[in-house]
Parts: C-alpha cells; structure tokens; sequence
C-alpha cells in the first residue's frame, strides 16, 4: 500500500460521529424540503429528486470522510496491562443439575 494512504487519519471520535449524523440528516431534511417545494411549483417530480440527490452528494462529502472538526474529542484509552507468564484461572464449574422449566 502506498505511504501516503497510511497518513490519513481514518477515524472519528463519538462526539464526531453524533455531530456528523445530525449534519447528515440537517441536510437530506432540508434538500428534501427544497426538493419538494420546487417540484410541486414548477409540477416536475424530477427536480424534487434530482435535488435531494444533491443534497445527498453534498451530505456524503461533509460528513463520510474523517474531517478533523469529527476528531476534536479523542478517548484517553487506559494503559495496556503486561502479559503474565502464570496459566489463567480458571472459571468456577457450573452446577451440574439442570432445572426443569414448566
């Protein structure tokens, strides 16, 4: 893969993600809005939808790349914890009487 393709940064932070929903839904709400008002004044059902796929284009390119107004509020991940060389421990048996259900 190209060195360049793994400089760009390819993640969004929660808060980004809700912003980046409510500007993606702010946009498909008004262009269809628009869409519908132009297409029933000028009675071309064909604008209404070329106008919300406008609306659509114009939403995918604000908000599907990872801009970094997305990225503004990163987690604080806890550290790693060091792998032990002791054998896991192991789970306690469950009881080995079923119950029967009426």
């Amino acid at each position: 893969m190209l060195p360049i393709f793994k400089s760009i940064p390819t993640h969004m932070d929660y808060k980004g993600q809700k912003l980046a929903e409510q500007i993606f839904q702010g946009i498909i709400l008004i262009s269809a809005g628009i869409g519908f008002v132009y297409g029933l004044i000028i009675e071309q059902f064909g604008w209404t939808v070329y106008i919300v796929l406008a609306g659509f284009a114009v939403s995918c390119v604000l908000t599907l790349p990872p801009w970094p107004m997305y990225r503004r509020n990163p987690l604080s991940w806890q550290p790693a914890l060091p792998e032990s060389t002791a054998e896991p421990s192991q789970k306690p048996q469950e009881s080995t009487k079923k119950k029967k259900h009426k």
